[in-house]
């Protein structure tokens, strides 16, 4: 049954491979580009590799006498085990096209490039992006609209289709993303329906936004692709400063915002229930948080210059004129919070001075709605620790008195509350011992937490040497694979991954 499950997951990602190639042929007939034969040859590998599973898996599910046995439902055990083993697989398959090309030569690269697309992390060993062949380039954004959505779909869509009898939601019990909003169907596949329709109708809507300024097509469906999926990966080194345009950095932030917006809210709009959008409290807070960090940003360009104490790097900064900084401020806070991770046209943080990083790192960690694209801790659990730390402190000065947190109005029950606090321990721990471990690696320690929270945050640039000017190309094997880990907890919520590791979780009893 297992085999088979993986088999549909590698089927799906070879016929998005395809259409890749298909991308290479076009520019191999128009601009004489090679990499066609190559991302064909990986197209071939995974289909071949995806129907050998699938065929196991029928072969295993038939008596002797060929009757088709009957399928035990699959159980949250099966549930944990099978998306994390299938994000590994996407992510193996996934780096073929780079190997098979030339454009990455060793395995550590490539599956550090895809494991960081399909968790929509942004980080790239890449250092000459511009030189690259169309296909390729187009698979590296596909790979990140992939991962966008993929744990929604994964959770909501295929596990509960292929385990029709069971009512039981596996993505509850590993995250707590839609804690907040209201279920959109009780069948879950059908929900999960709803959402891509809403994901496929924004990507457009982007790319046809960037096309009509300065982008060409192909520039505006990749760059759609990363956007709406909070990847950040473009087709220039230079990101989207590249263009060097105030209309597609305003547009990228419109989209970037939407990416950060839990998506079942978009459903409820269209619906015609403005209220319950205009209503719902972790919403307040995710513009509330942008608002707030741009006016400091803002603030800090014309403050900063005059601290002594602090080295700062003036011609770094955005043109004097209030428009331009404010532009800076608002692309580099929504680029942050919503872990697109996206460069504009002055985005050099690390040049700014000590006073902008400690903001910047607090926006890595924040993230932006629970249900969204984005990567972080989630602004709905920060909400749910700030109102607990307050009835606490509420409940010593009234210990008679029963106090509960609410979210939009909504009581969050003891056991989700509890989880919440847990992962922020577990995130805590993971930090401290991968910034030990990549400073054993050889990484400056103030490069090592910059390293592990945009890893852990799947939020793309990091700080000095891996900053938003550099790339990850100069780390260390180790650092690069214990990294990728990293983007993989990060991007499945933690206790996907780690309980997998637990020797509770594989007790039979």
């Amino acid at each position: 049954m297992k085999a088979k499950i993986y088999g549909v997951f590698i089927l799906v990602e070879a016929f998005f491979m395809l259409v890749a190639s298909m991308v290479a042929l076009y520019y191999n007939v128009h601009n004489g580009e090679q990499d066609v034969v190559s991302l064909l040859a990986s197209t071939m590998v995974t289909g071949i590799f995806g129907f050998i599973l699938l065929s196991a898996g029928r072969e295993k599910s038939r008596k002797g006498d060929g009757r088709v046995k009957k399928i035990d439902n699959l159980t949250m055990k099966d549930s944990f085990v099978l998306v994390t083993v299938a994000w590994v697989l996407f992510a193996v398959f996934g780096m073929l096209p780079f190997i098979f090309t030339g454009t990455i030569d060793n395995v550590t690269d490539a599956f550090f490039e895809s494991m960081s697309g399909f968790t929509t992390t942004g980080s790239t060993i890449m250092d000459n992006i511009d030189a690259q062949p169309h296909g390729i380039l187009f698979w590296r954004s596909m790979t990140q609209w992939l991962g966008g959505l993929g744990i929604i779909v994964l959770f909501l869509a295929i596990i509960p289709v292929l385990n029709k009898n069971s009512n039981k939601s596996t993505l509850y019990a590993a995250e707590m993303s839609g804690l907040s909003v209201k279920k959109l169907h009780p069948k879950m596949a059908v929900t999960a329906r709803h959402l891509y329709l809403i994901y496929m109708f924004l990507t457009i809507c982007c790319a046809l936004a960037y096309w009509a300024g300065p982008m060409n097509l192909y520039d505006a469906v990749c760059h759609a692709l990363t956007t709406m999926s909070s990847g950040g990966f473009s087709t220039h080194q230079a990101s989207i400063g590249y263009f060097n345009s105030s209309y597609v950095e305003y547009i990228c932030v419109l989209f970037m915002i939407m990416s950060g917006i839990n998506f079942s809210l978009f459903y409820f709009l269209s619906r015609g229930d403005i209220k319950y959008f205009a209503k719902n409290e972790e919403l307040i807070w995710f513009l509330g948080v942008i608002i707030f960090s741009v006016a400091l940003v803002t603030s800090l360009f014309y403050v900063a210059p005059d601290v002594t104490t602090i080295a700062t790097d003036t011609e770094a900064y955005p043109a004097p004129e209030f428009e331009n900084r404010f532009r800076a401020a608002l692309f580099h806070v929504v680029a942050i919070v919503t872990s697109t991770g996206y460069q504009g046209s002055c985005y050099d943080y690390t040049l700014w001075g000590g006073l902008f990083l400690f903001p910047t790192l607090l926006l890595m960690l924040s993230g932006s709605c629970a249900g969204s694209t984005s990567g972080g801790i989630k602004v709905i659990r920060w909400m749910v620790c700030l109102k607990s730390i307050r009835n606490t402190i509420k409940h010593f000065l009234h210990p008679n008195a029963v106090f509960t947190v609410k979210i939009s109005k909504e009581v969050v029950p003891n056991e989700i509350l509890l989880r919440t606090l847990n992962f922020l321990f577990f995130y805590v721990i993971i930090c401290i011992v991968s910034v030990i471990v990549l400073s054993i690696s050889g990484c400056d320690f103030e490069e090592s937490i910059f390293n592990v929270v945009t890893s852990l945050s799947n939020m793309g640039p990091g700080y000095k040497s891996t900053g938003p000017d550099a790339s990850f190309s100069q780390l260390s094997v180790m650092a690069k694979w214990v990294m990728s880990f990293l983007m993989l907890i990060g991007r499945l919520e933690i206790y996907t991954v780690l309980l997998i590791f637990s020797p509770t979780f594989w007790n039979k009893k």
